[in-house]
This record gives C-alpha cells, sequence and structure tokens, in this order.
C-alpha cells in the first residue's frame, strides 16, 4: 500500500496531473479543489501521510487550512503561483514543510515529496512492475515470491526506474537520486547497470533507451 497523499488544488489541469503522476508512482491519492469542502471532509477522515496544498482556493485559503492541517498531523508541501517571498515565509512559519512555486517539475516535487515523508518516518517504498516487487527500505527484490539478489548499484538503479516507471529519467537524476547529492563521476556508469538489468531480468523490452534524455521503463 502506498503513501495517502491529499491534493487541495482548485487548478483542475495542475490537480489531474500531480494525481495521474503520483497514482503512476502507487501513491494513493485524493483531491479537494476548494477549501471548506476539504476542511469538512478532514473533520470526517484525516489519515493522510502528507497534503499538497494550494495556497489560493475558493471558499477557505491554504493558510486557513495550514492549522487544520497542523492539528491533525499531516505535514504539508505549499504549492502556489504567488511569487511574493512573503507568501513563502508566511506558509513555512504557519507550518508547513516545504513550498514550490508553480509552474513546478514534476520529478522535482516527488523528490520533496519523498524527503519530507522520510523525515516523518511515513516513507513506504514499495514499488511493483509486473511480476517484480521492490522494497527499497528492507533492499529485496522478488519476482512472484521468489528473491532475486543484485549488486547494491543495481538495485538502486532499479529502484529509481519502478518509482518513475512510464517516465523518462536522466541519467544525472539517476545518479543524484542515488547519491542524494550531485554526482561528478562517469554517468556511463547507469549504461552499465541498466545492460545488466535488461539481461539478468529480461526486461530488454521494457527499459527504453530514450535519445539524448535518459531512460524509461515502460509498462504496457
Amino acid at each position: 500500500m502506498g503513501n495517502r497523499i491529499v491534493i487541495i488544488e482548485d487548478d483542475a489541469a495542475i490537480a489531474q496531473a500531480v494525481q495521474l503522476n503520483l497514482e503512476c508512482a502507487e501513491y494513493e491519492v485524493t483531491v479537494f479543489d476548494n477549501g471548506q469542502t476539504a476542511w469538512d471532509a478532514l473533520r470526517e477522515n484525516h489519515d493522510y501521510d502528507l497534503a499538497l496544498l494550494d495556497m489560493m482556493l475558493p471558499g477557505k485559503d491554504g493558510f486557513a487550512l495550514l492549522p487544520k492541517l497542523r492539528e491533525y498531523g499531516i505535514p504539508v508541501i505549499c504549492l502556489t503561483a504567488m511569487g511574493d517571498p512573503g507568501h513563502e515565509v508566511q506558509g513555512l512559519r504557519s507550518g508547513a514543510e516545504d513550498y514550490i512555486a508553480k509552474p513546478f517539475d514534476m520529478l522535482a516535487l516527488m523528490v520533496r515529496m519523498e524527503k519530507v515523508l522520510s523525515r516523518r518516518g511515513k516513507l513506504h517504498e514499495i514499488y511493483h512492475f509486473r511480476d517484480l516487487t521492490l522494497d527499497k527500505g528492507n533492499r529485496r527484490l522478488t519476482r512472484k515470491g521468489e528473491e532475486i539478489c543484485l549488486p547494491p548499484l543495481e538495485f538502486d538503479v532499479l529502484a529509481v526506474l519502478m518509482k518513475n516507471k512510464n517516465r523518462t529519467v536522466s541519467r544525472e537524476r539517476i545518479l543524484n537520486e542515488i547519491w542524494g547529492q550531485d554526482y561528478f563521476g562517469d554517468i556511463r556508469t547507469v549504461d552499465v547497470r541498466v545492460a545488466n538489468l535488461r539481461k539478468k531480468l529480461n526486461l530488454s523490452e521494457a527499459i527504453h533507451t530514450i535519445s539524448k534524455a535518459g531512460y524509461r521503463l515502460e509498462e504496457r
């Protein structure tokens, strides 16, 4: 079961795009497009691991919702089109864990989400692709219940690809996600690990090389 995420965002296009990407990454997602509706629903059910909160909402704005989300112990990442640094400071002082301005890169948002969930001890990192299940926390890969042993770096590369399945991920991003910082070594090490994964796991037709962009693990 993935982490439970609530999106409170009145821009339907943004909310739908975020929801689709998060569901592809196996998060469980609930969406509200009105602050008052979200306020009322949260009183009945506030079993969420993280909230993505727009600050400018009909009904009740994000600044009104922040204390309620904090009361329920739900960490918040603020999403806003407002470029005023004062709003960012106000959001962070009101208890937001992080703040990201629109338009934002989806992968960047997901990395921030993982950091918040990890800090709170709520991050569930279990990924599925076809008959493969990867448990990152326990560093365990299984196929139909049978454990498969991989070298550490191959395991980590596969974890990034499975987490981002159906999305193109650059070699640089793969390495940066593994090391958690800018990687200054030879990025061709990714090519070697991907070649090994294709062979060992019979994923030649599933891991696509995207010219000048990176790799994509594609589920058809």
